[in-house]
């Protein structure tokens, strides 16, 4: 069982979370914390020596396509749809 959780612990947290707490909160956050704390310490006590230690949930590597390279976009049917064009480029408001 770990240490109970102290009022020094609670008001710590608090100034950290930058939160007012009454003392009836504190209370209830030291309780709700111990009980944590508590769960978090039965989970060492787990044998986990047969589980296989995974970093993603499914066993799917990477299933992205390749990327090639193609020339799909034709500069004139790009420009079909500019309000305005000069030598192959978009015509746009000047920003200084």
């Amino acid at each position: 069982m770990l240490d109970k959780i102290t009022d020094e612990t609670i008001e710590y947290v608090g100034i950290l979370a930058k939160l007012e707490l009454s003392e009836e909160e504190r209370e209830q956050a030291k309780r709700d914390m111990t009980e944590m704390l508590d769960y978090i310490s039965k989970m060492g006590e787990i044998d986990t020596e047969s589980v296989v230690p995974m970093s993603h949930l499914f066993e799917e590597n990477n299933c992205f396509r390749e990327d090639e390279v193609t020339n799909t976009c034709a500069i004139e049917k790009i420009l079909a749809n500019a309000p305005k064009q000069k030598d192959g480029m978009f015509v746009v408001p000047s920003t200084f």
